[in-house]
C-alpha cells in the first residue's frame, strides 16, 4: 500500500527526484515528514500548492492520500 507523490519543477530540485513512494495513507503530517526538510519549508508556504487524485486542494493542510494516490507539489508558476 503506498501512495506516489511528485515533485515538479525546482521542487524536483530540491528532493532530488522527480518522485517518491510513501507508505499510505498519508495526511499533511506524513507528507512533511516525507518530503525532507527543505522541500517541507517551501510546502509551508502559501504560493505552493498540492494536488491529490488530479484536483488542487484548497486546503493542503486536509491533504488524505489512500493507497494507489499521486500526490503531486505544485511549485509556484511563473512566465508569461
Amino acid at each position: 500500500m503506498s501512495v506516489t507523490i511528485l515533485f515538479l519543477g525546482p521542487l524536483a530540485d530540491l528532493a532530488g527526484e522527480k518522485e517518491r513512494e510513501v507508505d499510505a495513507p498519508l495526511d499533511w503530517a506524513g507528507l512533511i515528514d516525507a518530503v525532507g526538510a527543505e522541500v517541507a519549508e517551501q510546502l509551508e508556504l502559501e504560493r505552493v500548492n498540492v494536488a491529490c487524485k488530479g484536483r488542487v486542494l484548497a486546503d493542503k493542510r486536509a491533504l488524505m492520500a489512500e493507497d494507489g494516490d499521486e500526490v503531486a507539489l505544485l511549485p509556484p508558476v511563473s512566465g508569461g
